[in-house]
This record gives structure tokens, C-alpha cells and sequence, in this order.
């Protein structure tokens, strides 16, 4: 059956995506968020660097007009200045020293100092104030209105815009008033385009422009940081998602249209690594309770190992046992033999250690194969993947019989049909009746000298 997502109501729409203060984050999203926003400072900075480069550079290339007895020159000092600020920025922004605080003083800084540069123009250039005021210097306010984007959060955006719009409007008043016998206001839009007179409509038009972009851009990015929290939540969960259950099941539930749902399962040939820890009953009984969770943790990384290497899937952990798949769900065509090398290899990696108070793990595996069925399998939003059928139950009941052969590995015919001639040096210890089984299966071992010694 599947699980239909609740259908959202009227009231659940928002013009501003879903509000952030829905989402109750805990400190290790909140920290992913960061290190997003982190890494965008040092683009924002370095942009900035390479912003002012090419003004300076502009400025070189570009012939001078003011007269030789200038003493002054302050384009160049105002280059300098915001030269210097923005390597500052960088240096902080590398050491992760930018607090908000100083992503707002950054954001009217920067604007201040291009008005400087701009307002700069008539002293460089020994023109009348409202000279600057038609310098095409003016558009680089988007592009640091538009860099702020990049940190995903629009109240920096907001503060550079207002900024800008804030110091356009000084910036013309101070053409207005600075000379009030002569203001220079002209309605005359000719006069305007070909002197040094100024129309107030078209400033006001520049101050209209710089809000409306701050104002578009900031709810996209009221909408983008939405997205951006929920992408991290979604991160976040199918991460945690793939500790529970094979990366393949996880990959393949992030890339679904319907999730992660119940009720689809899928047949294929398989092997089966049943291990179980031999006498562990008595373990627990001489290990406190965290002590034994403790130990069984680290006896689960050790054998978890193998089994990894060899392409094998943990599907489940039942207290001390595993249960193991090759070919199920990652696809492996060599799923027999690699079956057997891990469990060959677990035996290995579990000499001579010892786990909890110096205690040994001996450890007991049952292999088959056959086919079987895997999915997920639940109910409502819990569910976990897991394989069924009669070779999964033959694994294990091959794993208890090493007890009553006092062996650590047993195969089934089954797998060894599956492998090359001679790939293996078993033992056969001859046909035995399993439980849940008409007819008797022959099964096979190794001997103990075999499997510290096989070429695997």
C-alpha cells in the first residue's frame, strides 16, 4: 500500500515558502547551514577582490582628463582604501570570523566606499558634483547587491540595497544643496543628457531601480533559504536514513517520485552470511549492560568490514547475529564466491582479538544461496529493508550447525554449485536433514588450518 503525503490546505501556502520559524533545527543542521553560508563569504570576498581590480585597472587604462597642477588625485586612495577593506574581509572570512554584525558593516562599507569612488569623480576630474552622478561606476551597485545572494539570506541583500538607495539619495542632495546659488535642476531632458545639469526624475528612477532589485531578489532568496533548510533537513534524514538501511535502498528511495513505501519487493539469486557469536549467552551474562552494547559495537565494525569489502550488504543486526547479502540489493555476479571469502576473512580479523573485559568473540557462519525476496517492509513512516524466505532461514540454520560439527564456517550445495571448479578446498560433511526441508542437503567446511591459510 502507499503511503499517500497529506494533502496541504490553503493556509499551508505561503508567497514566502514555508516560514522559517516551522522548522526546529537542531545544532548539527544549523551548523551544515553554516559552513554553506561560510564558504560563500569567500566567494563574496573574492568577487569583491576582482571587482576592485577592475576598476583599478580600468582606471589605469583610461586617459586622464584633469589638468597637471592637480595635487589630488583620490580615485586612486579610494581604490586603495576598498582594495584594503575587501583583503581584510577575506582574511576573516578564511579564519570564519565574520559574525553578523560584520556582514552588515561589510554590506554599507562596500556601498559607502563605491559612493566615495563615485562622489570622488568631480575633485579627480575638476568637474561640478553632479558630474558623478552620471558615471556608469553606479551599476557595480547590483553586482554587490547581487553577491550578497550568495550567502543565502536576505537581510544582507536587504541592508546593501537600502545602503545603496540611501547613499544615491545623499549622494544627490549633495548636488542639490552644495551650491545653492546654482542647484543645476533641469525638467529639460535634453539639457540633461547633454550637460552638467541634473534631472530629478531620473535619479529618483536610479533609487526606484536599486529597491525594486533588492526588493525581487530578496524574496527569492526568502524562498531559495526555504528550499535550502529543507534540502538540508531532506540531507540530513536520508543520510541518517542510509545507517538503517543498504546506500542502494537509500539511493533509490531519495531518486523516487513516491519515497520510501512498503509493499514492493524484488526477487533475485542471492547469498546469505548468516554469523552468530558462539556461547554469547554466558558474555552477557559477565558483561554490565553498557559494557556489552559497548563490545557488541565493536565486534560489529570488525565483521562489518569483510563484508563491505567483499560487496556484501548488512540487511539486519539481530542481537549478536548478522545477517548478511550479496547481490541483494548491490548486484554482484560473483555473490557465491564472495560470500565465502568474507566469511573466510571474518574469521581472520577476529583472531586474537577480544572485546569488552579481554573476551573473545568466536564466531560461527552460515552460508546458502537461492532466491529470495527484499524490500522494504513496515508499517505507516517506519519501515526497514529486509530479505525473506526459505534460503534465508537455510543460512541460518547452516550457522547453528557448526555447533554440533565444531566448525566455524558451513556452505550449502547450493552455493557451491554457484562457484568455479576447485575454487574453494572444501570439506564435505555429507548430506544432513534440515529442518523445514523434505529432502537432506549436503553440506560442506573447511578445515581450520584452511581458513587462516586460502588465497583469498
Amino acid at each position: 500500500m502507499v503511503n499517500k503525503p497529506p494533502e496541504k490546505k490553503v493556509s499551508d501556502w505561503s508567497l514566502f515558502g514555508t516560514p522559517r520559524e516551522k522548522f526546529d533545527l537542531p545544532e548539527r543542521l544549523k551548523k551544515t547551514i553554516r559552513d554553506q553560508q561560510e564558504r560563500s563569504e569567500l566567494l563574496i570576498s573574492s568577487i569583491q577582490i576582482m571587482i576592485v581590480s577592475i576598476l583599478g585597472f580600468l582606471y589605469l587604462v583610461s586617459p586622464k582628463t584633469f589638468t597637471d597642477h592637480a595635487t589630488f588625485t583620490p580615485v586612486p586612495w579610494a581604490l586603495g582604501a576598498y582594495m584594503g577593506f575587501s583583503l581584510i574581509r577575506f582574511w576573516l572570512a578564511i579564519k570564519h570570523k565574520l559574525p553578523d554584525w560584520m556582514l552588515y558593516f561589510s554590506a554599507v562599507l562596500d556601498i559607502a566606499l563605491l559612493m566615495g569612488l563615485i562622489w570622488s569623480f568631480h575633485l579627480q576630474y575638476e568637474q561640478p558634483a553632479s558630474f558623478y552622478l552620471k558615471v556608469p561606476t553606479l551599476l557595480y551597485v547590483f553586482i554587490f547587491i547581487g553577491i550578497r545572494a550568495l550567502h543565502f539570506d536576505p537581510r544582507f541583500v536587504i541592508a546593501t540595497g537600502l545602503s545603496a538607495a540611501a547613499g544615491w539619495g545623499i549622494m544627490v542632495l549633495y548636488v542639490v544643496y552644495s551650491d545653492p546659488s546654482n542647484m543645476m535642476v533641469t525638467r529639460n531632458y535634453v539639457e540633461y543628457m547633454t550637460s552638467n545639469s541634473i534631472l530629478l526624475g531620473a535619479e529618483f528612477d536610479k533609487i526606484i531601480s536599486i529597491l525594486m532589485v533588492t526588493g525581487v531578489l530578496a524574496l527569492a532568496l526568502m524562498r531559495a533559504r526555504n528550499l535550502l533548510i529543507e534540502s538540508v533537513i531532506e540531507g540530513s534524514a536520508a543520510k541518517d536514513f542510509s545507517r538503517f538501511v543498504p546506500d542502494e535502498i537509500a539511493k533509490q528511495v531519495k531518486s523516487s517520485e513516491e519515497g520510501s513505501i512498503t509493499g514492493k519487493g524484488e526477487v533475485r539469486e542471492t547469498t546469505i552470511l548468516f554469523t552468530d557469536v558462539e556461547g554469547f549467552t554466558s558474555i552477557s551474562e559477565s558483561l554490565a549492560p553498557v559494557e556489552l552494547i559497548d563490545a557488541l559495537n565493536e565486534y560489529f565494525t570488525e565483521i562489518a568490514k569483510p563484508i563491505e569489502e567483499y560487496g556484501g550488504v548488512i540487511t539486519q543486526f539481530q542481537g549478536d547475529a548478522v545477517l548478511a547479502t550479496f547481490n541483494a540489493p548491490r548486484p554482484d555476479p560473483d555473490h557465491a564466491s564472495n560470500a565465502i571469502k568474507a566469511g573466510l576473512k571474518i574469521q581472520r580479523v577476529l583472531e586474537g582479538k577480544t572485546f569488552g573485559k579481554n573476551l573473545p568473540f568466536v564466531t560461527r557462519v552460515g552460508i546458502n544461496s537461492g532466491m529470495v525476496v527484499g524490500g522494504l517492509v513496515g508499517s505507516g513512516d517506519r519501515v526497514g529493508y529486509t530479505v525473506h524466505g526459505d534460503n534465508v532461514n537455510m543460512a541460518a540454520r547452516l550457522e547453528a550447525l557448526n555447533k554440533e560439527y565444531g566448525t566455524r564456517i558451513i556452505v550449502s550445495e547450493n552455493t557451491t554449485a554457484l562457484l568455479k571448479e576447485n575454487e574453494f578446498p572444501f570439506k564435505s560433511l555429507g548430506d544432513v536433514a534440515v529442518r523445514g526441508l523434505v529432502k537432506p542437503v549436503q553440506i560442506f567446511t573447511f578445515e581450520m588450518d584452511d581458513i587462516y591459510s586460502i588465497e583469498i
